[in-house]
């Protein structure tokens, strides 16, 4: 989905559409709630291991660039 002068050579910048990735970012989040339920035993459960994510997300919501897109996690995982 990139529109603009892609590959024009000189100094040129490829614009997208930040909603495409939106999936993508997403997807990572997963990816980092599953790291913590399989790092800490005591987060196994669903419930619990969002509840940790919540928090993180909002002591440091500058921990990794993204969030400021795509501070959730999808529903399937």
């Amino acid at each position: 989905m990139p529109r603009g002068n892609a590959g024009a050579g000189h100094g040129s910048t490829t614009a997208f559409y930040r909603s495409a990735l939106y999936p993508l970012l997403s997807r990572i989040n997963a990816y980092l709630v599953r790291w913590i339920r399989k790092k800490y035993k005591r987060l196994q459960s669903r419930k619990k291991a969002m509840k940790c994510w919540r928090g993180i997300i909002e002591r440091y919501p500058s921990m990794f660039a993204h969030w400021k897109w795509v501070p959730s996690v999808p529903r399937v995982w």
